[in-house]
């Protein structure tokens, strides 16, 4: 199994910035993608950034520009730094990966709530 623990949510001011990080434990051999999903009150969830193991990376159009991801393979843990925020970024954000342990399966985290006060 794949255990995935998120931090780094908070209350922060409009234009702020803010970093996610999202930690990965478990019985698994490898990880292909790391990334962090959102999803408001009444709305889909929806992919934010990802980053896979050759570190190639997409955003959503509305985060592009003012978000980055990254990976450290060897603590096996994902962060999003999140600057310019804004009140629409406000939702509860999920770490979603892809491990290896007797096959390919995705995981995700239990969820960090981050809200943006205009």
């Amino acid at each position: 199994q794949v255990q995935l623990v998120e931090s780094g949510g908070v209350l922060v001011q409009a234009g702020g910035s803010l970093r996610l990080s999202c930690a990965a434990s478990g019985s698994f051999s490898s990880i292909n993608f790391m990334g962090w999903y959102r999803q408001a009150p009444g709305k889909q969830r929806e992919l934010v950034a990802q980053i896979t193991n050759r570190s190639s990376t997409k955003f959503a159009d509305s985060v592009n520009g003012r978000f980055t991801i990254s990976r450290d393979d060897a603590k096996n843990t994902v962060s999003l730094q999140m600057n310019s925020l804004k009140p629409e970024d406000t939702a509860v954000y999920y770490c979603n990966v892809q491990a290896l342990t007797s096959r390919w399966n995705t995981y995700w985290g239990q969820g960090t709530q981050v809200t943006v006060s205009s």
